[in-house]
């Protein structure tokens, strides 16, 4: 898995490619998330155009994030779910949790 994170109109869009399967792929995930709290962040988008896979434990670090970035007055909002991926988030019922977009535009529009 491969993590990158870039800055659009001020916003983290921290961008996921390949499996979130837990152990240290999702050490990552989590280190950038955690950076961006700790520098202050009120939105970040996590953009998972190119995410083949996420399992409980990936979606367990978006939770804690969505939750962290919530308490502190912010938002974790997410972008370009693929089939797969909406499937997963539809049966554990997130879709109901995180604000859900169809790209990263979409997403930064909506303040």
């Amino acid at each position: 898995m491969k993590v990158n994170s870039t800055k659009q109109n001020g916003v983290a869009i921290i961008a996921i490619q390949g499996k979130v399967m837990g152990g240290p792929d999702t050490g990552e995930l989590d280190e950038k998330l955690y950076a961006l709290e700790g520098k202050g962040a009120k939105m970040a988008i996590v953009d998972l155009a190119h995410c083949e896979w996420i399992n409980s434990s990936g979606l367990s670090i978006l939770l804690h994030h969505y939750k962290k970035f919530r308490d502190g007055g912010g938002e974790l909002k997410l972008a370009n779910l693929t089939d797969k991926i909406e499937r997963i988030m539809v049966i554990s019922r997130l879709t109901a949790v995180f604000k859900v977009y169809d790209s990263v535009d979409a997403a930064l529009k909506d303040d």
